[in-house]
């Protein structure tokens, strides 16, 4: 019988699903893994898109993780002054064997200070503020340094999910549980990244939000450090 493995994924207000939705549905297949949604309270917690979640432990009842997992989403800003969120993502991480996130989840890293001295990578659209948590930002869709894994934009968390439960089961496990869930991506059009993306799509999606939003996170990262 596989040893347990404790997979937390802590989550907040205006989380974004998919963040912790894809390498949860994929690390819950690793042989041993038991997944727990943790929040402040067992209280249904707001999505960014529209719905909400129900954890299933909260941050006070939740063992010990071997996987911690922090997504991001548009919460993010407002999590960062949450020193019950922080607290439990630091105390987590101390004796967790892998330490991860996906999307903005870093900077709730990097406010925990996991992420000083360490090469980490984000969303894009906000990769140039890790720098202002210690960080080094490195130009690539799933980073590990030590134990320390972080994640770019939403969908490149389950790909960091099979990055992960290849190093823990070996890769013929991760392409069981690949194929299981017929992951085998073929987008409708080229994209999907700035480098990828027409120039245009690129420069209009910036102007209309993500120049703001990064300057909101800026302001969070501002007021916590």
């Amino acid at each position: 019988m596989a040893e347990t493995i404790n997979i937390v994924f802590p989550i907040f207000d205006n989380v974004t699903q998919l963040d912790f939705a894809g390498p949860a549905q994929f690390l819950s297949r690793l042989p041993g893994a038991k997944v727990y949604v943790a929040a402040a309270t067992e209280a249904p917690v707001a999505t960014d898109c529209g719905f909400s979640i129900l954890p299933n432990i909260s941050f006070a009842d939740c063992p010990q993780a071997a996987i911690i997992c922090v997504p991001g989403g548009m919460g993010v800003a407002a999590a960062l002054e949450s020193r019950g969120l922080i607290a439990f993502v630091r105390t987590q991480s101390a004796g967790a064997t892998w330490v991860t996130s996906v999307c903005t989840g870093a900077f709730i890293l990097g406010a925990a200070g996991l992420i000083d001295g360490k090469y980490a990578t984000t969303h894009w659209g906000y990769t140039q503020l890790l720098e202002k948590l210690g960080a080094t930002y490195q130009h690539a869709r799933v980073v590990r340094d030590g134990n320390l894994i972080t994640a770019g934009g939403v969908t490149s968390g389950i790909d960091f999910a099979l990055e992960l439960i290849a190093i823990i089961s070996g890769d013929d496990t991760a392409k069981s549980v690949q194929l299981s869930l017929e992951y085998n991506p073929s987008p409708p059009f080229a994209g999907g990244t700035p480098d990828t993306s027409p120039k245009n799509i690129v420069t209009n999606l910036r102007a209309r939000f993500y120049d703001a939003a990064a300057a909101r996170m800026q302001a969070a990262i501002n007021s916590v450090t």
